[in-house]
């Protein structure tokens, strides 16, 4: 489960990009509540979403030629400049070079060998997200690949994750991931490989967000009666909660969760 008591590893910041932040945070609002907040002239268009008083996540305007809509996921780190030279050793690559964001932290983007995009936040005066694993922030984080088995050794070499894999039926397997050293609570998110119906589809290898919810039926009908496009209806998994996958108006994938309790 995450918290906002962040460690190396563990996600503790998120951002959308868009070509559109104002429809974003209109469509945004709808659904989840959250109150759209700008950062300052200073940068950029980056603004953040709020709720309760707490960032939840941020939002920005698309910076690179040909890049649609698409949630960014960010780990922990305390050497933004180490975990680049990791990703390169382990076979990623750099798509942002560590760089200082004011004084509030350094952040760099990288490439996983497979294709994945995934970001790391080095905390200065900001630590992370305020608001984690309640209704309306995010939940888990989950990437899907086209081979399970060099993510898990490339992510292990990069952040020492610690992984256990779980049978889910003929031919699937679901990792689940934890920070290094922490108990099995802790676990973050997990992995699985793209089945081929999917590749088939179009699908390639993305890191997801998945958004507690306190209804999920409620919010998915919602989402959808907002302009979501539904990719997977609510769907009960045991032990686990009742989940659903969506595209947002612009094209950014999510998924919203009510997680299964005691």
């Amino acid at each position: 489960m995450l918290t906002t008591t962040y460690v190396p590893g563990a996600p503790n910041w998120l951002d959308l990009g868009t070509p559109d932040p104002d429809a974003s945070a209109a469509f945004y609002a709808a659904v989840f509540g959250w109150q759209h907040r700008s950062a300052g002239p200073e940068a950029g268009g980056y603004g953040f979403f709020e709720q309760d008083g707490g960032t939840v996540a941020g939002i920005g305007p698309l910076s690179e030629e040909g890049a649609g809509a698409s949630w960014r996921v960010y780990f922990h780190t305390p050497d933004a400049d180490a975990t680049a030279k990791a990703v390169e050793q382990a076979g990623g690559s750099v798509r942002i070079a560590p760089s200082d964001v004011f004084a509030f932290g350094r952040a760099a983007a990288f490439v996983d060998p497979a294709g994945a995009d995934f970001a790391v936040w080095q905390p200065g005066e900001t630590q992370g997200l305020d608001l984690v694993a309640v209704p309306g922030s995010l939940a888990r984080t989950e990437l899907y690949t086209t081979d399970a088995n060099a993510a898990k050794a490339f992510y292990g070499a990069v952040f020492s994750w610690q992984t256990r894999d779980v049978p889910m039926g003929p031919g699937l397997t679901y990792t689940i991931l934890t920070p290094a050293g922490a108990g099995p609570t802790a676990a973050h998110g997990g992995l699985m490989q793209l089945p081929q119906a999917n590749l088939d589809a179009g699908s390639t290898p993305e890191w997801h967000p998945y958004f507690e919810v306190s209804d999920c039926d409620a919010t998915f009908a919602t989402a959808t009666d907002s302009g979501a496009t539904a990719l997977m209806p609510v769907t009960e998994a045991p032990g686990i909660g009742r989940f659903a996958m969506l595209l947002d108006p612009l094209g950014a994938f999510f998924a919203i969760i009510t997680t299964a309790r005691g």
